[in-house]
């Protein structure tokens, strides 16, 4: 088989069809063809009988397609390498009448029932005279020997033409089979790449198709995030308003029961309670903290990265001249909690004496740069935190790039598309 051809054209192209397994694939595919046609079309006009003598089953003919069209995508894999994928979407809402309404209403649906008819009364047709001819016409030949050994009267009629009466005859015949099986394997695979293309132009989504389940598919990914913020802001608000005041209490209760406990063992315990009461209290802090930063809330992008830096273990140097806008949500958290892992990679792997973070937002999208002059050799595929930060940013049609030679600079640059928010969304 030739690994590099994806059909039988390319195969036949390439000069190694007849070395490759593609004429027997070619072969396969139209005799399934041939087999699949009958009961297509034993359903189709039993299907179109009863609509007549019951109207309301006549609007199942225009479904027919359906269960042919995906057994067809499915049997092209034998000769087309290319997936073909269901040119349908998903209903929007549950149910079997929002699946017909959307059915109903998709090109490919009626494309499918054109292929379900084209191929019930004529194409399995021509898959059956195909095989039958440019395969079942050399091998019968090539087996012209085999019959006049068999024949009980000492002759064979090849093709209900030639007879046929001596052993060199028959091997004159099985000659010219053995001539023509080549030739005609070769017409095989042309006619079985054309049938494959038939079924692909009408069978598989077209480009129009395909930006909508993109679009879809983006759509549903930005309510996804939306959605995971929205739970995460929840979470947040749980923690502060309810487990975070509670601990505050609890931590001003064991101060004041130890500050009027006398001295001795209760007083110790105390004591031991209370410091870890605050050691919890500050996990929670960091926690909440890390679900999403008030600051942020609070400061805007330009706000939280001033603070990220101010807190980073490494010096860093921030060039916010151009105050960034408000942005939604889910993009500065993407931007604020990049900006959070990259320079504590800085911190702990890179080696930097310094760093910066510059961050611009122009032509409706956000850029992001931090760079530091540490060893480099950056590598996302090591653990360090940036592949989930990559799947994070992709999530939101964003990029993450990393430039980092050995012996550095390091820079990770990080760019979102996504338009200002409105005025009443902006920072106070």
């Amino acid at each position: 088989m030739d690994d590099h051809a994806r059909t039988p054209w390319q195969a036949l192209a390439r000069g190694r069809y007849l070395r490759s397994a593609w004429p027997w694939r070619a072969a396969g595919y139209l005799a399934g063809g041939a087999l699949t046609g009958p009961p297509l079309l034993l359903g189709l006009v039993l299907l179109a009988a009863a609509g007549i003598v019951a109207l309301p089953l006549l609007a199942l003919l225009g479904l027919a397609g359906l269960p042919t069209g995906a057994v067809e995508r499915r049997r092209l894999r034998i000769v087309d390498a290319d997936p073909a994928p269901t040119p349908h979407r998903t209903p929007a809402e549950p149910g079997v009448l929002a699946w017909a309404r959307l059915r109903y209403r998709e090109q490919a649906t009626w494309r499918e029932l054109a292929y379900a008819v084209l191929h019930g009364f004529v194409l399995w047709w021509v898959d059956l005279a195909a095989v039958a001819a440019l395969l079942g016409l050399p091998l019968l030949l090539l087996t012209t020997p085999l019959q006049l050994a068999l024949a009980a009267d000492g002759e064979v009629k090849v093709l209900k033409l030639a007879l046929v009466t001596s052993h060199p005859a028959a091997l004159a015949v099985a000659a010219a089979g053995a001539v023509l099986l080549p030739v005609f394997l070769h017409a095989l695979g042309a006619l079985a790449g054309a049938r494959a293309a038939l079924t692909r132009a009408l069978l598989a989504p077209r480009e129009r198709e395909l930006r909508a389940r993109l679009t879809e598919v983006t759509r549903s990914r930005a309510r996804l995030v939306a959605a995971f913020d929205a739970e995460r802001r929840r979470i947040e608000r749980d923690l502060h308003d309810g487990a975070q005041q509670r601990l505050v209490a609890l931590t001003m209760t064991l101060g004041l029961a130890r500050l009027d406990a006398p001295p001795g063992p209760l007083a110790d315990r105390l004591a031991t309670a209370h410091a870890e009461a605050g050691r919890v209290l500050a996990e929670l802090r960091e926690l909440i903290h890390g679900i999403h930063p008030q600051v942020l809330t609070d400061y805007g992008l330009t706000g939280a990265l001033a603070d990220i830096a101010e807190r980073s273990a490494v010096p860093v140097t921030t060039d916010l001249s151009a105050a960034l806008p408000r942005l939604p949500e889910p993009v500065e958290a993407a931007a604020y909690f990049g900006v959070c892992e990259a320079l504590a990679n800085v911190g702990r792997h890179s080696g930097a004496g310094r760093a910066a973070v510059t961050a611009r937002h122009t032509g409706g999208a956000l850029r992001i740069d931090v760079s530091d002059d540490g060893r480099g050799g950056a590598d996302p595929a090591t653990g360090s935190g940036l592949t989930g930060l990559a799947d994070r940013v992709a999530v939101l049609d964003g990029t993450l790039t990393i430039t980092s030679p050995p012996g550095g600079p390091t820079v990770l640059s990080l760019e979102i598309p996504c338009p200002v928010s409105s005025p009443e969304n902006s920072a106070p």
